[in-house]
Protein backbone atom coordinates (compact mmCIF):
# COMPACT_ATOMS: atom_id res chain seq x y z
CA UNK A 1 0.00 0.00 0.00
CA UNK A 2 2.81 2.45 0.93
CA UNK A 3 4.91 1.34 -2.09
CA UNK A 4 1.71 2.41 -4.43
CA UNK A 5 1.69 5.80 -2.97
CA UNK A 6 5.07 6.29 -3.36
CA UNK A 7 4.89 5.82 -6.89
CA UNK A 8 2.09 7.83 -7.35
CA UNK A 9 3.87 10.73 -5.52
CA UNK A 10 6.54 10.11 -7.64
CA UNK A 11 4.82 9.95 -11.14
CA UNK A 12 3.02 12.93 -10.15
CA UNK A 13 6.31 15.00 -9.21
CA UNK A 14 7.41 14.14 -12.71
CA UNK A 15 4.17 15.14 -14.31
CA UNK A 16 3.97 18.11 -12.76
CA UNK A 17 7.63 19.20 -13.43
CA UNK A 18 7.10 18.43 -17.36
CA UNK A 19 4.39 20.93 -17.39
CA UNK A 20 6.17 23.39 -15.16
CA UNK A 21 8.51 23.25 -18.61
CA UNK A 22 5.78 23.00 -20.54
CA UNK A 23 4.38 26.13 -19.48
CA UNK A 24 7.34 28.33 -18.91
CA UNK A 25 8.50 27.29 -22.68
CA UNK A 26 4.74 29.04 -23.52
CA UNK A 27 6.32 32.13 -21.67
CA UNK A 28 9.46 31.51 -23.18
CA UNK A 29 8.30 31.79 -26.70
CA UNK A 30 6.33 35.04 -25.85
CA UNK A 31 8.92 36.38 -24.72
CA UNK A 32 11.63 36.56 -27.01
CA UNK A 33 11.57 38.15 -30.11
CA UNK A 34 13.50 36.48 -32.67
CA UNK A 35 12.02 33.38 -34.23
CA UNK A 36 15.33 31.41 -33.81
CA UNK A 37 14.97 32.22 -29.35
CA UNK A 38 11.44 31.63 -29.73
CA UNK A 39 12.34 28.58 -31.48
CA UNK A 40 14.89 27.44 -28.74
CA UNK A 41 12.76 27.91 -25.94
CA UNK A 42 9.90 26.25 -27.73
CA UNK A 43 12.06 23.18 -28.60
CA UNK A 44 13.51 22.85 -24.68
CA UNK A 45 10.02 23.04 -23.10
CA UNK A 46 9.04 20.43 -26.06
CA UNK A 47 11.70 18.31 -24.97
CA UNK A 48 11.83 18.74 -21.37
CA UNK A 49 8.20 18.64 -20.96
CA UNK A 50 7.38 15.65 -23.20
CA UNK A 51 10.17 14.06 -21.49
CA UNK A 52 9.00 14.67 -17.91
CA UNK A 53 5.41 13.82 -18.65
CA UNK A 54 5.84 10.57 -20.28
CA UNK A 55 8.56 9.39 -17.49
CA UNK A 56 5.51 9.67 -15.26
CA UNK A 57 3.33 8.01 -17.14
CA UNK A 58 5.67 5.02 -16.77
CA UNK A 59 6.00 5.21 -13.37
CA UNK A 60 2.11 5.44 -12.87
CA UNK A 61 1.66 2.36 -15.22
CA UNK A 62 5.03 0.61 -13.43
CA UNK A 63 7.21 -1.79 -15.91
CA UNK A 64 4.96 -3.15 -18.54
CA UNK A 65 4.45 -3.10 -22.38
CA UNK A 66 2.56 -0.23 -21.78
CA UNK A 67 5.63 1.50 -20.59
CA UNK A 68 8.03 0.25 -22.97
CA UNK A 69 5.69 1.62 -25.92
CA UNK A 70 5.62 5.13 -23.96
CA UNK A 71 9.21 4.65 -23.76
CA UNK A 72 9.45 4.59 -27.54
CA UNK A 73 7.25 7.49 -27.78
CA UNK A 74 9.60 9.59 -25.80
CA UNK A 75 12.62 8.26 -28.65
CA UNK A 76 10.53 8.69 -31.55
CA UNK A 77 9.81 12.80 -29.89
CA UNK A 78 13.70 12.90 -29.55
CA UNK A 79 14.78 11.61 -32.21
CA UNK A 80 12.03 14.14 -33.92
CA UNK A 81 12.40 17.50 -32.28
CA UNK A 82 15.70 17.98 -32.99
CA UNK A 83 15.84 17.28 -36.80
CA UNK A 84 12.80 19.29 -37.19
CA UNK A 85 13.92 22.16 -35.46
CA UNK A 86 16.95 22.29 -37.34
CA UNK A 87 15.03 22.41 -40.95
CA UNK A 88 13.65 25.50 -39.13
CA UNK A 89 16.02 26.97 -37.99
CA UNK A 90 17.94 26.98 -41.59
CA UNK A 91 15.04 28.13 -43.25
CA UNK A 92 14.71 30.78 -40.91
CA UNK A 93 17.99 31.72 -41.80
CA UNK A 94 18.30 31.63 -45.32
CA UNK A 95 15.01 33.79 -45.38
CA UNK A 96 15.71 36.63 -42.56
CA UNK A 97 17.57 39.20 -44.06
CA UNK A 98 18.29 40.77 -40.32
CA UNK A 99 20.02 37.84 -38.94
CA UNK A 100 23.31 39.14 -38.80
CA UNK A 101 21.90 42.67 -36.61
CA UNK A 102 22.39 42.36 -33.13
CA UNK A 103 20.20 44.57 -30.46
CA UNK A 104 22.63 47.05 -28.67
CA UNK A 105 21.63 48.79 -25.81
CA UNK A 106 22.94 52.61 -25.08
CA UNK A 107 24.21 53.58 -21.78
CA UNK A 108 23.42 56.87 -21.77
CA UNK A 109 19.22 56.01 -22.33
CA UNK A 110 18.70 52.67 -22.45
CA UNK A 111 17.06 52.84 -26.21
CA UNK A 112 17.53 49.86 -28.59
CA UNK A 113 20.05 50.17 -31.90
CA UNK A 114 19.99 47.81 -34.27
CA UNK A 115 23.87 47.43 -35.61
CA UNK A 116 25.12 44.78 -38.40
CA UNK A 117 28.19 42.38 -36.98
CA UNK A 118 31.26 43.37 -37.57
CA UNK A 119 34.17 41.18 -39.68
CA UNK A 120 37.34 40.84 -37.19
CA UNK A 121 39.69 43.19 -37.47
CA UNK A 122 38.04 45.91 -39.36
CA UNK A 123 37.44 49.04 -37.60
CA UNK A 124 33.94 50.92 -38.21
CA UNK A 125 34.35 54.31 -39.88
CA UNK A 126 31.72 56.79 -38.80
CA UNK A 127 30.96 59.44 -41.93
CA UNK A 128 30.43 63.15 -40.75
CA UNK A 129 28.73 65.51 -43.41
CA UNK A 130 30.08 69.23 -43.56
CA UNK A 131 27.12 70.71 -44.62
CA UNK A 132 28.92 73.98 -46.28
CA UNK A 133 31.44 72.15 -48.13
CA UNK A 134 29.48 68.56 -49.23
CA UNK A 135 32.46 66.91 -48.63
CA UNK A 136 32.56 63.45 -45.90
CA UNK A 137 35.59 63.54 -42.95
CA UNK A 138 35.80 60.06 -41.99
CA UNK A 139 36.50 59.60 -37.96
CA UNK A 140 37.87 56.58 -36.40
Amino acid sequence: MIGEWIRFGISAGCMVLGLVFMVSAVFGVNRFHHALNRMHAAALGDTLGILFVILGLIVMRGFSMDSLKLSMVIVFFWIASPVSGHMISRLEAMTDERLGEIMVLERNNGIRVDMPDEPKGEKRVHVKKQKKEGKADGAV
